[in-house]
């Protein structure tokens, strides 16, 4: 920028070059404490993102022993299940034998039954 009334082709007086050295000066200045705010709030940042990250490492150390002691249980998990499904199959052979036991019972008890209806019935009651 040029001041009113000083002609750019002209050498700069001494004064003139003191003046804009001292306000590049305090325009560095500025900038610095610009700088230097930006890179406080910076390092407040990075800290946090430090907290942060360790307080990940230790979840994600948990979630792999999780995973560790969920993969060791599968197994035994694989055999019970085995068990379980042994005995149900033995229950449903049970559960065969007894519908089997009982289908001539609840033919008799349908016999019976027509029987006695029809003596009821011959009877008048």
């Amino acid at each position: 920028m040029a001041e009113k009334g000083v002609s750019r082709s002209g050498a700069r007086s001494g004064r003139e070059r003191i003046q804009k050295l001292a306000q590049a000066a305090l325009n560095a200045d500025v900038t610095v404490e610009q700088v230097d705010s930006i890179l406080a709030g910076l390092s407040e940042t990075l800290e946090d993102l430090n907290h942060s990250t360790g307080n990940l490492d230790a979840t994600l150390e948990r979630f792999n022993d999780t995973i560790s002691q969920i993969n060791q249980l599968a197994p035994r998990l694989n055999a019970v299940v085995d068990r379980l499904e042994g005995i149900v199959s033995r229950v449903e052979r049970m559960v065969g034998i007894g519908e089997a036991a009982v289908a001539p019972l609840a033919a008799t008890e349908t016999v019976v039954r027509g029987a006695i209806n029809a003596v009821r019935r011959t009877t008048g009651r």
